[in-house]
C-alpha cells in the first residue's frame, strides 16, 4: 500500500493505553495494537513521530482536588508523558522496529533529550521517535507539543486518533444523537466554532502553514492504514478548504 504522507505525527491519548476494566493505567492489549499500528504505517515508508498525552496518569481535575498548584500539575502530567511514550517504546521494539524516546524535560537516564536536528535525523533513518515531556513547559497541552513537533520535523499531518469518535462533529455525539460530523474543515472554522477536536492554541498555530490534521476513529486500527492511504474516512481539517 502506497501512502500518501511522506512524514506523520500521531497524537495518542493517554487514556487509549488504558486498561478500562482493571483500572490500570496501561493495557498490554493496547499497547500491542498501537506498534502493529505504527509497524504497518512504516512498512508503506512514512516516517512516524509519536506524540502522547498523560491522561491515563494524571489529570488536572485531580491536582485542584487536592491543592496542588497549576505549574507543578503540569510537569507531573509532563513526566506522566514519558512512562507512556516509554511503554509504547518497548511495544514498537518488541515488533522488531527501532525506536527512539525524546524528552523535552532532561531525563537523561531513560531517553534522550529533544534536540529538532537529531529528531530530524531519527526520522529520516526510519526510526520511530516519541516525542514526550510535552513542551517542557507548564500551560501548555500535548496537542501543542504535537503542534510544535509537526512544524518543526516538517511533517506532512497530524493524525488524530480518537477513541470511540469517528471525526469532528457539531456537538457532542455520545449526547446528541442528531450530532452531524464534518468531513472538512478549515482551522479557521475550528477555532471560529471552537469545536472540540484539541487545544485552540494549537489548531491556530497550523493557520497557513501546510500541515493537515486527520481525525479519526482509532477503535478500528485499519483506520490508520485508510487515512495514511489517502481515503476519505473522518474529518481532514487544512489552512483552505478545496
Amino acid at each position: 500500500m502506497k501512502s500518501i504522507y511522506k512524514r506523520v505525527i500521531i497524537k495518542l491519548s493517554g487514556e487509549a493505553l488504558a486498561d478500562t476494566k482493571d483500572g490500570m493505567i496501561l493495557d498490554r492489549e493496547k499497547l500491542t495494537n498501537v506498534a502493529e499500528v505504527v509497524s504497518n504505517v512504516c512498512a508503506t515508508g512514512t516516517q512516524v513521530g509519536i506524540v502522547v498525552g498523560a491522561g491515563n496518569i494524571w489529570r488536572g481535575r485531580l491536582a485542584d482536588k487536592i491543592g496542588i498548584e497549576s505549574s507543578t500539575a503540569d510537569y507531573m502530567g509532563m513526566l506522566g508523558t514519558i512512562m507512556n511514550a516509554l511503554a509504547i517504546q518497548s511495544a514498537i521494539e518488541e515488533k522488531g522496529l527501532r525506536c527512539r524516546v525524546m524528552s523535552a524535560i532532561n531525563v537523561p537516564q531513560v531517553c534522550e533529550a529533544y534536540i529538532r536536528r537529531k529528531a530530524m535525523s531519527h526520522l529520516d533513518k526510519g526510526i520511530v521517535t516519541i516525542f514526550a515531556g510535552g513542551t517542557g513547559n507548564p500551560y501548555f497541552t500535548t496537542d501543542s507539543c504535537a503542534t510544535l513537533r509537526a512544524l518543526e520535523v516538517g511533517a506532512d499531518a497530524i493524525l488524530m486518533a480518537k477513541n470511540g469518535v469517528d471525526g469532528v462533529y457539531d456537538s457532542d455525539p455520545r449526547k446528541n444523537k442528531d450530532a452531524k460530523m464534518y468531513k472538512e474543515l478549515s482551522f479557521h472554522d475550528v477555532v471560529e466554532k471552537k469545536l472540540q477536536v484539541m487545544d485552540l492554541t494549537a489548531v491556530a498555530m497550523l493557520e497557513g502553514k501546510g500541515v493537515t490534521i486527520r481525525v479519526f476513529n482509532m477503535d478500528d486500527p485499519s483506520n490508520f492504514m485508510k487515512v495514511v492511504s489517502g481515503e476519505d474516512i473522518g474529518t481532514t481539517i487544512r489552512s483552505e478548504i478545496k
